[in-house]
């Protein structure tokens, strides 16, 4: 979209989307969460970054990539050189999916139908943020963002067309890096990532 009035125009149909997906019962989801935790960032963007979904911290903030695997995402962009301010990211999935162990809210993996009945907002944040290249962080994310499971390894490394001629990036999540107990393998895993984020800002940057 070009120019500030096209730039406007798509930042102001989002917000509209975002407004009725904070309404959004189209899965069981919605029943257990806190709240919807739309995408946010700028719009339109040269990268969309989509991970898996919201966490405890998201659930309770409205807002996504603010606890741990946040600060990594942040870690990882400042690294590869890339402005968080300038990029959009989001989840796949918009509601926080969790299980009780004893006082904590602890993370389950979203299904197939759960990714399904998110599909349709990640498609508008998609139509309106317009990015070059979108990455898919996490086996999630590269559900929804493929339509089908594939491994993180068969692709990493390499950039994929998509439908629309939209190209795609694919890394680790962020909360991937978090797990590591050892130092040397946080330092590989989040060096990894970095390598994964350059490759797609180096991507979008002609756009």
């Amino acid at each position: 979209m070009a120019g500030g009035q096209g730039r406007g125009a798509a930042a102001r149909e989002l917000r509209a989307v975002a407004a009725e997906a904070a309404g959004c019962t189209r899965c069981d989801l919605y029943r257990r969460a806190t709240q919807t935790v739309f995408g946010e960032g700028s719009v339109p963007a040269p990268l969309l970054l989509v991970g898996e979904q919201p966490g405890d911290k998201e659930d309770l903030a409205g807002e996504p990539f603010v606890g741990p695997a946040g600060r990594v995402l942040d870690e990882a962009l400042g690294a590869a050189g890339v402005d968080r301010g300038r990029v959009y990211v989001t989840n796949a999935v918009k509601h926080f999916k969790w299980e009780p162990r004893g006082k904590r809210r602890i993370h389950k993996t979203p299904g197939a139908t759960e990714i399904q009945a998110c599909a349709g907002w990640l498609a508008e944040e998609l139509a309106h943020v317009d990015p070059a290249v979108v990455v898919a962080m996490g086996t999630t994310a590269v559900r929804a963002v493929f339509g089908r499971a594939l491994s993180i390894s068969s692709l990493r490394g390499r950039v994929h067309e998509l439908a629309g001629g939209r190209q795609a990036v694919v890394t680790v999540h962020p909360a991937a890096v978090v797990r590591q107990r050892d130092a040397a393998a946080r330092r590989a895993a989040l060096d990894g990532m970095v390598a994964d984020l350059r490759l797609a800002a180096n991507v979008a940057v002609p756009r």
